[in-house]
């Protein structure tokens, strides 16, 4: 069952816990740098990727530094349990000292998207009113001196109710909404991530992706963190870098979505590069082209097409990679501890291969929306949660993205799923990305408009092309190509900055 969400004034004072001592039946964040300092402390857990002679922490390092900022917190700002610790600095390795000392002291990390414009910023930390915001000159004072001996912070009593991080959705259709991060769902996440992905100890992987996004936090930072492998962290994107840091350290797990896997493909250096070291690359966040798969395969790397969301995971289904090319275009299976349902607008699992709703359960869904009991309530169905996803699932039992419910449009009566145009039209020679969305027409009531990119596509191809893949009821009525479409820090598509 999904975690209760606990608004600010019912978090519980926790029981302080002196180090080592038994929290039996409780989980609890702040443990798990302790326990990994006991284990292997030698470890290397972080690396920054820049170089070949950036930081490296190891897990004794890691521990030590998140008791030092703890005890920063604790003592300089007085932080107490439940108070917001909000971050507006880039990708640091003292993202993660910060965010294992705020779940020490039972603290709420606010990873705050610092590519928005001040305003936007502005109302976030309204709406979560953090007691600290930490930017490059906050995090000075312990810069200095990274080997200085940790004090001894006891570790905040949590349990699988207990908020540690709020991630802010987009706010494509409005203002963000801040889902609340459980100890519970995220500790749940990165088991899952583990039994699906067999993660393994001298695993790796390169963190890229803004840790501002449950992408980069969560799909493998944290479940690698806890299962004692190692994060090699980058500032951006950078095509060169990663393959540079993926030879140098040995990476064994790319994350990414298709657009980053398409701009490492393209980059000079991919083709040389040393990829040996790569056991799978995980995909999410859109379907993987099939053409981009076979790019890979033939480096003798495979990939596993995942789906999750901010507020549920986000690992919620695995695409076995002897899969990857029979179900090119589906999600796999759900994973662990996880339950899925595609379900009709009055909550009736639909029938094999119909298009319905997408909800989930398990200990991996979020504690809800953060000072947002409206959208909550919203979002729960008697213990599910309804992600606004639009699923089939086929004949093996293979789920397959459709699109978003609020994505949909009905033309000449039938509904039209974008999701399911935009993989046909990727299917076209030269196409590298597309969008679909509905528009208003005097006939039909909506009709599809299609943006591709590059810009020199030729639309009257194209449309000849769907004519032969589509039913013409789903044919785009125009096609608008440009040199790019506008994205998000994830490479996903912002469809309402189309032109």
């Amino acid at each position: 069952m999904p975690a209760t969400l606990l608004a600010p004034a019912q978090i519980p004072a926790p029981r302080r816990l002196e180090r080592g001592a038994s929290m039996s039946g409780m989980t609890s964040i702040g443990l798990w740098l302790e326990k990994h300092d006991r284990f292997h402390p030698t470890r290397v857990a972080l690396t920054d990727g820049q170089s070949a002679d950036g930081a490296r922490w190891t897990y004794r390092d890691l521990f030590r530094r998140s008791q030092r900022r703890a005890a920063w917190l604790r003592d300089v700002h007085g932080v107490r349990p439940g108070d917001r610790i909000a971050w507006t600095e880039g990708n640091r390795l003292e993202y993660f000292e910060t965010l294992f000392a705020c779940a020490r002291l039972g603290a709420i990390l606010v990873p705050v998207n610092w590519r928005l414009a001040q305003p936007e910023i502005d109302w976030i930390l309204g709406h979560c009113q953090p007691r600290v915001v930490l930017d490059a000159a906050t995090l000075a004072p312990l810069a200095d001196d990274p080997a200085a001996p940790a004090p001894a912070v006891p570790c905040a009593e949590a349990d699988d109710r207990t908020p540690l991080m709020i991630l802010y959705t987009s706010g494509t259709t409005g203002r963000p909404k801040g889902a609340v991060l459980t100890h519970g769902s995220i500790t749940a996440n990165s088991l899952n991530t583990q039994l699906a992905c067999d993660l393994r100890a001298d695993d790796s992987t390169v963190t890229f992706t803004p840790l501002f996004h449950t992408g980069a936090v969560n799909v493998l930072s944290m479940p690698l963190l806890h299962r004692g492998g190692k994060v090699v962290l980058l500032q951006r994107f950078d095509a060169r870098e990663i393959l540079a840091a993926v030879e140098r350290e040995r990476v064994s797990i790319l994350f990414g979505v298709p657009t980053t896997f398409e701009m490492l493909r393209d980059a000079p250096a991919f083709a040389k590069a040393d990829l040996s070291s790569v056991r799978f690359a995980l995909c999410g966040g859109a379907p993987c082209p099939l053409g981009l798969i076979e790019d890979y395969a033939r480096r003798g790397v495979v990939f596993r097409q995942g789906f999750g969301l901010t507020e549920v995971g986000p690992n919620c289904f695995s695409l076995p990679p002897e899969d990857a090319v029979r179900k090119a275009g589906t999600v796999g299976f759900p994973v662990m501890h996880c339950e899925a349902r595609v379900v009709d607008a009055d909550g009736r699992e639909v029938p094999q291969g119909e298009v319905g709703e997408l909800w989930l359960r398990g200990p991996h869904v979020c504690g809800g929306y953060w000072n947002d009991p409206q959208a909550t309530a919203a979002a729960l169905r008697d213990g599910w949660w309804a992600t606004g996803d639009l699923f089939t699932v086929d004949p093996d039992g293979y789920f397959r993205v459709v699109g978003r419910k609020k994505d949909m449009f009905i033309s000449g009566g039938e509904n039209v799923y974008p999701a399911e145009v935009e993989a046909a039209i990727l299917a076209f020679p030269g196409v590298r990305e597309c969008a679909v969305v509905g528009v208003p027409d005097s006939k039909w009531g909506e009709v599809g408009r299609a943006y591709v990119g590059p810009a020199d596509v030729d639309p009257d191809a194209l449309l000849a092309f769907l004519r032969t893949r589509i039913g013409k009821f789903k044919v785009p009525k125009s096609v608008v190509a440009l040199d790019a479409l506008p994205r998000n820090a994830l490479g996903k598509v912002l469809k309402h900055q189309l032109p």
